[in-house]
């Protein structure tokens, strides 16, 4: 009996290692503005799946950021890299991004209404699971994704990675209706202690259902290893931050989507067992 279920368990988990990760560029619109983003999927699984946003660093849609969701796409999710930038507007380099995420920054209505525009997309596509969604971001996308809950936006959680968190008004955390994680290393010098002691104030007096983790030793921009591996520049990779808040990542989604279940590490195949609330 126990090596019948070794051998499915293996065959099963083998199975989905070669499952197809399917990837398509999406266009769509915030207004007249025309965005492009990209979709990843496996196309062994038949039914809606939970569905993940995910927002660029300043450098826009690009490599990385395809990365992850073809990476979240292996675990089972429906992912979307989501483009605030708009289509074809990609920074040479980083005085260029600097500026362009700057603009945003300051006008944080266009940085909302781009990254809403990306959730009802995401939303309307015919494998999503509209009662699973969750959006994460890395450096200028953690800032995106947290705005998106200021914004009162409806979806299960959020995830900044390495996000800056201020926000020109902290009172908007009022409109905040989903759960945040919030994943920092804690020797970043872009996002000092004072701003990470305003976040915490900001949502407590919300009552908001918050978390934040610190990552000893490391930096800004942790978990891309184009960011080289000299911390003292004030950005660098962390293998082992990048590791612990994958993980991280994936415990959260286990919670905010416990109710109907989703797909697990290690072997992306095992299904949450539904709560005893269900």
């Amino acid at each position: 009996m126990l090596k019948n279920i070794i051998l499915f368990l293996l065959l099963l988990t083998n199975g989905i290692m070669m499952a197809q990760i399917k990837t398509k560029t999406v266009e769509y619109k915030d207004g007249e503005t025309v965005l492009e983003g990209m979709i990843a999927y496996r196309e062994d699984i038949k039914q809606n799946l939970p569905v993940v946003i995910i927002v660029h660093d300043w450098m826009g849609v690009g490599e990385y950021t395809e990365m992850r969701a073809r990476k979240l796409a292996e675990f089972g999710y429906l992912a979307f890299a989501a483009d605030i930038y708009g289509k074809g507007i990609r920074p040479k380099n980083s005085d260029e991004a600097a500026q362009l995420a700057g603009s945003y920054k300051k006008n944080v209505g266009l940085l909302r209404s781009r990254i809403n525009a990306a959730l009802t997309e995401a939303k309307a596509n015919p494998l999503a699971d509209t009662s699973r969604v969750a959006a994460i971001g890395y450096c200028f996308g953690g800032t995106t994704v947290l705005e998106l809950a200021r914004s009162g936006a409806n979806l299960n959680g959020v995830i900044s990675f390495h996000g800056g968190l201020s926000t020109p008004d902290p009172n908007d955390a009022k409109n905040i209706r989903t759960k945040i994680l919030v994943l920092h290393g804690a020797d970043d010098p872009y996002v000092n202690d004072e701003e990470v002691t305003a976040f915490e104030k900001e949502m407590r007096n919300a009552g908001v259902d918050w978390q934040l983790i610190k990552y000893s030793g490391a930096v800004h921009s942790f978990t891309n290893p184009a960011s080289g591996n000299d911390p003292s520049k004030g950005a660098a990779y962390s293998e082992k931050a990048d590791k612990r808040s994958w993980q991280a990542m994936l415990q959260f989604f286990r919670e905010v989507f416990r109710r109907q279940g989703t797909l697990l590490p290690p072997d992306k195949s095992i299904p949450l067992p539904p709560s005893r609330e269900d």
